[in-house]
Formats: C-alpha cells, sequence, structure tokens
C-alpha cells in the first residue's frame, strides 16, 4: 500500500493526506492536531504520550484508508 502510513510518519503529515482519518485521532484523544509543534511528531510519539499502542492506531488508519 503506497499511502500507508506507518508509526514513524508525522501527524501532520497524516491530518494532510489524509483528513478522513482525523476522527480517529479525535476519538482516541489526540485532540492537539492543531497545535504546530504535533504537526512535527510522529504517530509512534503521539502514542506514547496518550498511552495507547501506536500498532493499533496504524492498523485503524489504514484501515480507513483503504475504504
Amino acid at each position: 500500500m503506497a499511502n500507508a502510513v506507518t508509526k514513524e510518519t508525522l501527524i501532520g503529515e497524516i491530518v494532510n493526506k489524509h483528513p478522513e482519518t482525523v476522527d480517529i485521532l479525535l476519538s482516541i484523544g489526540m485532540h492537539c492536531l492543531g497545535c504546530p509543534a504535533s504537526q512535527m511528531e510522529s504517530l509512534e510519539e503521539a502514542c506514547a504520550v496518550h498511552g495507547i499502542p501506536a500498532e493499533q492506531v496504524v492498523d485503524a488508519i489504514n484501515a480507513k484508508i483503504a475504504q
């Protein structure tokens, strides 16, 4: 999958390239999506801050993108 999101994908890149996945990020408590600092944070880093397993979020985002 060429557009697959990984743990290393930046939050800003996810939000910009795949806005349809924002609801997933918001639903797990990532309400800081508009913060400039979060834009340069990897999905793995953001998940660690929120205490969420990154692989679960990666799977959910990629499933949404594939729809």
